[in-house]
């Protein structure tokens, strides 16, 4: 594959009906290599009339796809898998270019979409719902599991592949059909990332590309059932709040301040090691980074020591080198973590290492792996998502304390605690107020497996048998055969039942 032709190819367009085709926008936003700073395609801000377009198809297709089997539903979904694997070398370095993250963790992506994507092919056909025992003797009480109809999807940049597949195959496998919206920062990948799915029905699965003015035509159209969201706070907010007029059912996973905490019995080598990944991966562009490290003063000066060790190992540059980081995602990401960076070391906190631009990368949005020690509860730093290449160490004097501090932010989505105490990995389990908690093993996934968080991290849940039925209605039913009298309720009402006589 020739990297520059394929953007060139994908540039401007839109997946509508099977494939992709030139949209009629006159409007065109740049999309820029982050490790490079160049220009390497552009995207359409799609049109009212491709939404309205798209939406039409999505609702034909899905009911067409809703009565098909679920065996055939299913089958149909293992080949989307085996197209992922076989777009994987491309897919990936797309990813990579238009994303900046290393090429390992674009191939890893993949990888994880294909997993998530054959899991949800066999749930979908599991169970579709449940035999009840009945109220009334001889009668048949049961439930059904029925698709929401059309599904939106709007998603940020950071993992865009994963984020939709996660949602869509989930949305597949229930019987709706699917309409992305991508980020503006990771559309022409999502573009590519289409042709996986090119051989379902025609307009089961379709990409609009644009900004907020597309997102939102999609979200507050009538014809789309349920949307998936993605991304920031307020946006998240401005979407529940659209979805309030119309009760239109929605999933929203938006910010992260994940608590990392680090106790005397953990193994230090093996959490330095641990919390460089949690907080670095991606860039620290990760929605369950590690953004609050709450180290027990009895190891904290070990503890900051081996962080420092470990995180001046990693290699920077561009995603398509041999690195384990590469740069932010635009211009604007990184001028918001300087700032963020700047406020806490204006507040006390210490550069022990990191803290700039690296040196000989002028050319793309790169920023160094940086570690802060000195860092206190009441410090901005651990107030809100940093979202960029950051590890702040704050020491806490017990167990106690650091779960009070990891449950004092408004966020709940994840938490890691390292420590052998059988007790501490118990309560942390019981008493951290997150959707996750990690003990020893930080930010894994499951494809069975719910993700999802509590508090201002959002509503809802993607992955796992809660992930399936996030797209799906359950419908009560309860039938007859012998169509007999109900009288032990029916009128008339029996005057033994009456308010007694005075």
């Amino acid at each position: 594959m020739d990297a520059a032709k394929e953007f060139a190819r994908l540039s401007g367009t839109l997946f509508v009906d099977g494939g992709v085709r030139p949209s009629t926008a006159a409007a065109r936003r740049a999309v820029i290599d982050p490790a490079t700073g160049l220009k390497i395609g552009e995207i359409a801000d799609c049109t009212p009339d491709e939404v309205e377009e798209v939406v039409a198809r999505a609702n034909d297709a899905q009911r067409a796809w809703w009565a098909e089997s679920a065996l055939h539903r299913a089958e149909l979904l293992h080949e989307v898998a085996r197209a992922m694997r076989r777009l994987r070398p491309d897919l990936a370095e797309l990813l990579t270019r238009e994303t900046g993250k290393p090429y390992k963790e674009s191939a890893d992506e993949v990888d994880w979409c294909v997993t998530a994507t054959d899991y949800y092919a066999e749930l979908g056909r599991h169970s579709v719902g449940q035999v009840l025992g009945p109220t009334v003797a001889g009668q048949l009480h049961y439930t059904l599991k029925e698709p929401m109809g059309v599904v939106v999807v709007i998603l940020p940049s950071n993992f865009p592949l994963l984020l939709f597949v996660w949602e869509a195959a989930a949305a597949l496998a229930a019987g709706n059909a699917v309409i992305v919206k991508p980020s503006e920062f990771a559309s022409l990948t999502t573009l590519k990332f289409m042709e996986a799915f090119a051989d379902l029905p025609r307009g089961l699965v379709q990409c609009v590309t644009g900004g907020g003015d597309v997102g939102r035509r999609l979200v507050e159209h009538r014809n789309t059932h349920m949307v998936g969201f993605t991304g920031s706070v307020p946006t998240g907010q401005a979407i529940a709040r659209s979805c309030a007029e119309t009760f239109k059912p929605h999933l929203i996973e938006v910010s992260g301040n994940d608590p990392f905490i680090v106790m005397p019995s953990a193994p230090l080598e093996v959490a330095a090691r641990a919390v460089t990944f949690a907080a670095f991966m991606n860039c620290g562009q990760v929605c369950t980074s590690a953004e609050r490290i709450y180290v027990h003063t009895d190891v904290y000066d070990e503890f900051a020591r081996l962080v420092v060790a470990e995180v001046a190992k990693l290699r920077i540059g561009n995603g398509l080198d041999r690195v384990d980081l590469g740069p932010m995602g635009s211009a604007a990401e990184r001028d918001r973590f300087e700032r963020v960076l700047a406020r806490a070391v204006e507040q006390g906190a210490t550069v022990a290492y990191g803290g700039g631009r690296p040196e000989g990368f002028d050319d793309g949005f790169f920023f160094q792996p940086t570690v802060l020690t000195d860092v206190t509860p009441d410090m901005d730093v651990l107030h809100g998502e940093v979202y960029g290449p950051l590890a702040p160490l704050c020491r806490v004097s017990s167990f106690d304390e650091a779960v009070a501090l990891a449950n004092a932010s408004p966020y709940g989505l994840g938490a890691t605690v390292y420590t052998t105490d059988l007790v501490e990995s118990h309560r942390a389990a019981h008493e951290i107020q997150s959707g996750m908690v990690w003990v020893n093993a930080p930010i894994l996934d499951n494809d069975a497996g719910p993700f999802g968080g509590r508090k201002m991290s959002g509503t809802g849940r993607q992955l796992g048998a809660e992930g399936l039925d996030t797209f799906r209605h359950t419908k009560l039913v309860m039938v007859d055969p012998a169509a007999n009298p109900q009288d032990f309720w029916w009128f008339p009402y029996s005057d033994d039942e009456a308010y007694p006589a005075r």
